[in-house]
């Protein structure tokens, strides 16, 4: 009797603290007005928490439902990071492969600062290109021509005539010019489009992933909301289809834990996909930040990698810890500066109940 009890009293147990932290982050969603709020609590072998709270669009009554898809922004940088690890296993292409030896034909007009710069510089912030985002005025639509593709090769080819950023504190150059360069790279040693590379590896994994806002395919799906927390009307952007390798994916919180349990099982050394030490090169490989992933030192000693993405409608946080066995994740569809408050304030409370 005792040992039927236990498993009966044990999911009794979790149910109760599931209804307490749900209680906790919606009142959290509520209290910042957040319209939707996604949130996961995962380990290398399990899904500890998984809830999606709210409504899709702000004043209405369109629930939040499992499988809403949420734009990740940043955390994009992750993904591209693994498909260049995959693709150096495949030996495609070399961590230390630089942008001229493939694109000999840049060479003309590139400044010599950027002869040695490496696809691994590319991926850890160390490429020194100028930064451009989703708010910077130029260059426009109107300065480049062809389809978006032509364009990103143009747009990166344009940056390799600028003076070089200068790095911060950290040695870093942060700039999304340095990922829609590497993109480039992979898809001229894959022979492939980045689409079909992200496409390739969610069927690897079990996983949908998508591109743009969520509602410009689908207007159900959940809508972007901006700093005043506005809903975006769906409309296709040319500078997310730039910055397409730097951020612009979107995914369920559901699918998107499955990539997360991959890195955390990797780690571990339980991944078929790629060796363990690759695994730890590309979370803390470098200090501060690290193929995709901020990793700055902990006073614990932990080490804890984190990433978070905000394309001006959605801001969602991904944050890693290794010695826990952990990974919180936390999607949301509003930029304000409250939503903001809001993710940091349920990440703290996650990771006080489940391990830091």
């Amino acid at each position: 009797m005792k040992r039927l009890l236990l498993p009966l009293l044990l999911a009794i147990t979790h149910l109760c603290h599931s209804q307490g932290i749900i209680s906790f982050a919606d009142s959290v969603r509520q209290h910042y007005k957040v319209p939707e709020l996604a949130f996961a609590v995962v380990s290398s072998d399990s899904v500890l928490e998984c809830h999606v709270l709210g409504v899709r669009r702000a004043n209405t009554t369109y629930a939040a439902q499992p499988g809403d898809r949420f734009h990740i922004g940043s955390n994009t940088k992750a993904i591209t990071a693994f498909i260049a690890a995959l693709l150096v296993q495949e030996k495609k292409i070399q961590w230390n492969t630089t942008i001229l030896t493939l694109f000999p034909e840049l060479r003309w007009r590139t400044r010599y600062v950027y002869d040695t710069v490496t696809l691994a510089n590319l991926l850890n912030f160390r490429g020194r290109l100028q930064g451009y985002s989703y708010n910077s005025e130029r260059p426009a639509f109107r300065d480049l021509h062809g389809d978006y593709a032509a364009q990103r090769m143009q747009l990166a080819a344009n940056f390799l005539t600028q003076a070089p950023l200068k790095p911060d504190k950290n040695g870093l150059t942060p700039s999304n010019v340095d990922y829609i360069m590497a993109g480039l790279m992979l898809e001229k040693a894959s022979g492939k489009s980045y689409k079909t590379l992200v496409q390739e590896l969610g069927a690897r994994l079990g996983i949908n992933f998508r591109f743009d806002y969520p509602n410009l395919k689908d207007t159900t799906q959940p809508w972007g909301h901006d700093e005043n927390l506005q809903p975006l009307v769906p409309a296709e952007s040319y500078k997310m289809n730039w910055l397409l390798a730097a951020g612009n994916i979107n995914v369920s919180i559901e699918e998107y834990t499955r990539f997360v349990r991959v890195l955390l099982m990797g780690l571990k050394g339980k991944s078929d996909l790629l060796p363990k030490k690759t695994f730890e090169q590309l979370l803390f490989g470098m200090p501060y930040f690290s193929y995709g992933w901020f990793n700055p030192p902990l006073p614990s000693q932990h080490h804890a990698a984190f990433n978070e993405g905000n394309a001006g409608a959605f801001i969602t946080k991904v944050h890693i810890v290794k010695e826990a066995d952990r990974a919180y994740v936390i999607f949301t569809n509003a930029a304000t500066a409250a939503t903001k408050d809001a993710v940091d304030v349920l990440q703290r409370e996650l990771t006080r109940r489940y391990g830091e």
